[in-house]
């Protein structure tokens, strides 16, 4: 009888490969999210200065996440880029970043 993995073991190859694949896929959806992402609130306003908060955490996160993936662990790597991506989709829904209409790569108003 096949046992699963325990958490003190290694993923098994073909686990590790699909996790790799999904935090390449998440790396790439959020660096071209980020790369599409424009501030829509006018300077000097309370909006710009939270949408620039919000963008500041995407950055954060998808640092943080560069970081983990370098360093191997692949589950807060995953983690990291889909809390990034989260950021700038929340500041894309609240109407305070623009994401150029794309509804691949953001829940539009």
């Amino acid at each position: 009888m096949n046992m699963p993995p325990t958490p003190t073991q290694p993923p098994t190859p073909d686990l590790k490969t699909q996790l790799e694949e999904r935090v390449n896929k998440y790396k790439n959806v959020t660096m071209s999210a980020l790369q599409k992402i424009n501030l829509k609130a006018a300077q000097g306003t309370k909006e710009h200065t939270i949408a620039l908060d919000y963008l500041t955490m995407a950055n954060n996160y998808f640092n943080d996440a560069i970081h983990f993936q370098e360093q191997g662990d692949l589950i807060l790597a995953l983690a990291a880029f889909s809390y990034a991506h989260a950021w700038l989709d929340a500041g894309v829904r609240a109407g305070i970043l623009d994401g150029a209409n794309d509804d691949r790569l953001f829940t539009l108003p």
